[in-house]
């Protein structure tokens, strides 16, 4: 099974077929201690409470439509806190099981969401434009408590979540919610240019995914990534969803890592989990 480390942020899964990593830079880790290394100590111990695997976290900074950079830590490969919403969070719950919530989730009502097409490295291509269509079709054929009013063009201030370019390998991030609003910035990376529309489906439903409050689904193992690196015991990090199976499944959306073959389709534990928090 072919392996790619990309320099930002993806998904992977399959035999036979171009595996993508969910990993930005490499980050400078002590072997010994298995975390990052250069990270405050009480950032590092807040992540390490909520459960995040310290292991690649690093500093980052994420490039917003307008130009302006924010700075902030990067983990688990494509989700983004600043300084301050890191340390505001709060978890708690089973990570042994297969799909798993924050506890930072999105009010009831209509999300409006906007596709950038400012005419600049920041604007989405054909793909992604039809990528955000087909998963915001999803999200709304399953009748939520939350739906998503699609917009595309420049104006994005007034919008709940801005779905856009940067440059950079295959996938995507994002961040979790916060005071009952989705996280607002959803990055597209320029290298899923080579991707089929269904792939672009998949990567911006996953960061979606994580901007309406979803964890990893193999957060306890990263096995679609091809790794093994359960967190420990449970007890902290992330809340099992009633009526999803435990171990790993292989087709759930919000795998951390993703193949060139996705037909970035919700699977029946997907929905299963999106009926049970809206």
């Amino acid at each position: 099974m072919k392996k790619i480390k990309n320099l930002t942020f993806a998904l992977a899964l399959g035999l036979g077929i171009t595996m993508v990593s969910c990993s930005k830079d490499t980050a400078v880790v002590d072997e010994e201690q298995d975390t990052a290394i250069g990270i405050p100590q009480d950032v590092l111990q807040k992540a390490q409470s909520l459960h995040f695997n310290t292991f690649d976290m690093q500093e980052a900074s994420f490039e917003k439509p307008n130009g302006k950079i924010e700075e902030g830590y990067m983990m688990e490969g494509d989700i983004f806190f600043t300084r301050d919403q890191l340390m505001n969070m709060e978890l708690g719950g089973d990570i042994t099981s297969k799909q798993y919530r924050t506890n930072n989730l999105v009010s009831p009502g209509v999300i409006t969401i906007i596709g950038y097409t400012g005419n600049n490295s920041n604007g989405l291509t054909t793909k992604m434009q039809t990528g955000l269509r087909w998963a915001v079709d999803n999200y709304n054929a399953l009748n939520l408590s939350i739906s998503f009013q699609l917009t595309f063009g420049t104006d994005y201030q007034n919008k709940d979540m801005v779905v856009y370019q940067v440059q950079g390998g295959a996938g995507g991030s994002a961040g979790f919610p916060s005071g009952g609003n989705p996280y607002k910035w959803v990055k597209i990376n320029s290298g899923m240019a080579p991707y089929s529309n269904n792939v672009h489906e998949h990567v911006i439903g996953h960061e979606i995914g994580h901007s309406i409050g979803f964890r990893h689904s193999d957060y306890f193992s990263r096995q679609s990534c091809g790794q093994n690196s359960n967190e420990g015991s449970a007890g902290v990090g992330a809340i099992h969803i009633p009526g999803t199976p435990t171990g790993w499944d292989p087709t759930s959306l919000m795998n951390a890592c993703f193949s060139s073959s996705e037909d970035g389709e919700f699977n029946g534990n997907d929905i299963t989990a999106l009926n049970f928090l809206y």
